[in-house]
This record gives structure tokens, sequence and C-alpha cells, in this order.
């Protein structure tokens, strides 16, 4: 099976608008901007899209690694599409692409649509405990006449998302014609060629050298400590950094880390024996230890917790306890003792 980094990571959004919905048709007011969110029975929960916290990750990886390639943007009137070149293109690889194209098979004109499912794959980051955004009155008076008032909301709470990054699928491209598995045209495999990609026996994936999947895998990690983004961020600043990640690699394409974080007395809390659990009952699939990362400040009620999981001589995997920072770059350092040669 494929090995995947799996990961769960928490962000602290005290006084944040990340993500807005626009406006709503229910509000009294026509010029309210609102936020996502969504109800669970009688309770909202705020959220960040998956595509938006993919967005942040796609710019924190063009600003903060130099030798990053990122595929120009081109629009062709109502639809919009990548280079879709994995090859030269890291975005391309990692997140994925469909585009529709043509090429010359003989003397006919050939339409080939190309697509790429992402590697990189995230959950929404959602509010892991109940929370009714704030409504907020301003208005704007810096011109002549009246003033001109407005509303916008905000939310204070704690976002959850889990991700998931295809270890064996960065870096490796089919042609078979399939949906979702024709990720190159037959003419592209002479560049594939030249970037000294190869083809092992019949296997119709075509994988790129080795340091270069490293390399992929690990930037896109290593983006994690620096990651920005999200709106209202001239009035609400907040740091999108995770303050608390727990981190592995696992053999299988499933995301044992999902249910950890729990609901109690409408407060969410992290399940150190829902942890306990899943270090068991995966025992035979992680193929790394857990890595688990807490910011000082934030949850500092878990610390004398994870300290005991990280000296449980028990436990049928090893526990890594640091700050979010340390145990990125730790598990970043082994990534490419998870890649083959070859897929």
């Amino acid at each position: 099976m494929s090995k995947h980094l799996i990961g769960l990571t928490l962000i602290d959004a005290p006084y944040s608008a990340l993500n807005n919905a626009g406006t709503e048709a229910s509000q009294a007011t026509e010029n309210i901007v609102t936020v996502k969110k969504l109800q669970k029975g009688r309770n909202t929960y705020p959220y960040v899209s998956g595509q938006a916290w993919r967005n942040w990750w796609r710019t924190t990886l063009d600003q903060e690694f130099e030798d990053w390639q990122s595929s120009p943007i081109e629009r062709e009137k109502k639809i919009a599409f990548t280079a879709a070149d994995p090859v030269t293109y890291d975005d391309d690889d990692v997140f994925g692409y469909m585009r529709a194209q043509s090429e010359m098979q003989g003397k006919k004109k050939v339409n080939v649509t190309v697509t790429r499912l992402s590697p990189l794959k995230c959950s929404p980051l959602i509010s892991i405990a109940p929370q009714t955004p704030t409504n907020d009155f301003g208005v704007m008076a810096r011109q002549e006449g009246d003033p001109v008032p407005y509303e916008h909301q905000f939310y204070a709470c704690v976002l959850q998302g889990i991700f998931s990054l295809d270890l064996t699928a960065v870096g490796a491209f089919s042609d078979i014609n399939k949906t979702g598995y024709k990720n190159i045209a037959a003419s592209y495999v002479s560049k594939i060629e030249g970037a000294g990609g190869t083809q092992v026996g019949e296997n119709p994936v075509w994988t790129l050298p080795k340091e270069i999947r490293v390399r992929r895998c690990r930037q896109t990690l290593e983006a994690l400590p620096f990651l920005s983004g999200g709106a209202k961020l001239t009035s609400h600043l907040t740091d999108v950094t995770p303050k608390l990640i727990i981190l592995s690699v696992l053999d299988g394409g499933n995301h044992p880390f999902m249910n950890l974080i729990v609901e109690r007395n409408g407060v969410g809390e992290l399940s150190i024996d829902a942890l306990r659990e899943v270090i068991d009952d995966y025992a035979d699939r992680f193929c790394d230890a857990i890595y688990i990362g807490r910011r000082n400040g934030f949850m500092d009620e878990l610390d004398q917790q994870l300290l005991d999981l990280k000296n449980d001589q028990n436990l049928s995997c090893e526990v890594v306890y640091d700050s979010p920072n340390k145990v990125i770059a730790q598990l970043a350092q082994t990534l490419g003792e998870h890649l083959g040669d070859t897929p």
C-alpha cells in the first residue's frame, strides 16, 4: 500500500473572520459580511473551507522556498487553469490539476484532457466547539456627508483540520486512459525523461528522481510553521500556524487521527484515551513515531498528559513531544526514508 503523511492540526482563532461567505438574504442589513459557518442541530460552528486552507498553503510554499516553482495561471473566457506541468512546477505535482488540451497524433489534432488527483488532501478547518459569530457594527465617516454604516461577523474559537499527503504519489505520473489517472499526454513523456524520470518494467507510472520527490514532500510539511492567510487580517490579525499538531506516516490511506478531538459539555478537547487507542490499534501500520507538537500557552492543561504519553514504555509506538516547529522539522528529515527509489 502507499505511505501517507497524516496530520491533525489545531489553529487558535481568538478574534477572527478567516473565511467569509458574503452577504445573507436573511440579514436585516444589506451591507453585512457574514463568516462561513455550519449547523449541527441547534449549534453553530464557524469554519474555513478546504479550498481556502489549501490556498494559504500553496501561497506560503511559493513565498517561503526559493526553489519551489509555482505554476502560472491561464484564463480562457470563464475557466482558469494551471500549466498542468508537474515536472517543471512543484504545485502542479502536489496540488493536482485538470486541463483540457489538444495535441497532434499523426495528422490529426486530438483533444486530450489531463487530470491529476491532488496528493495533498485536507478537510475544512472547523470549530471544535459551538460558537455563534458576533456582529460588529462600524461606520465609514471619513467622507463628507452622512456616515455609511456597515457590519461584519467574527468569532472566537479553535479550528480543527486534518490533512494527508500521499508520499507515493508525489513525483509519480501515469498516462492510463482513465478519469483521474491520465496525468500526462503521450507527448509529455519526453519531458519526464529529460528530467530524469524513469518507468520500471511494464509499470505505467513515470517517476521523477528521488531527490525531487523528497524535496517536494519535505517542503510541503515544512511550510506549516509559516502558514499565513485569511480574510479581515487588517482588523482581526490571526496567526494560522498550528498551535497543536499530531503527525505520523501511515501505511494506507485512512486517517485514524480524525476523531481525537471530542466535544464535552460544549467544550472541545483532545482525548488522550482516543489517541492511546489509535496508537495501539494501528501500531503495525505506523511507519514512524507519533509526533506531537504543542505551543506553550495553548492548552497548557495537556502538558503533563502528553509528557506521560511520551515516557510511557508500554506504548507500541514511540511518541515525540516538543514544540510544533521542532516536531515538524524532525519528521521532515525522516520523509526520505519512506520514499523508495520507485513507487
